[in-house]
């Protein structure tokens, strides 16, 4: 999928980040290596306007820049396993706001990320 952003379209996920704030660049690639460290065998790409992760064929998850925050979209499986971990974040079904002004919660997403990678690497 191609999205616009100003009248260019962006296929890749480096197009994506490239459009945002330096601050948010440096999150949004945070997040990204952090996928990349945690599920190697993920497929990347740009959907539903944001990029994009697959391993065996499923969903990942997603992730995505905003003005105040770092989207997190993890499905509702990944977010219901770490429910507790999250209440201090903004949420909805499967996703989790990240405001810009706090750290990541690195330790938090990489849990995430392995429990997401081996339920998408079970039968």
């Amino acid at each position: 999928m191609t999205i616009k952003v100003m009248n260019k379209e962006i296929e890749t996920v480096d197009e994506y980040i490239s459009t945002f704030p330096i601050e948010t660049q440096t999150k949004l690639q945070i997040v990204r290596q952090m996928i990349k460290n945690n599920a190697p065998e993920a497929i990347e790409s740009i959907s539903y306007g944001m990029p994009s992760y697959k391993s065996n064929k499923k969903p990942l998850v997603y992730f995505g820049g905003f003005t105040k925050y770092i989207g997190f979209y993890t499905t509702p499986t990944g977010h219901e396993k770490f429910k507790k971990q999250l209440s201090t974040y903004k949420q909805g079904k499967g996703s989790v706001q990240f405001p810009l002004y706090q750290s990541l919660p690195v330790e938090l997403i990489s849990d995430i990320l392995k429990f997401r990678a081996t339920k998408n690497n079970q039968k």
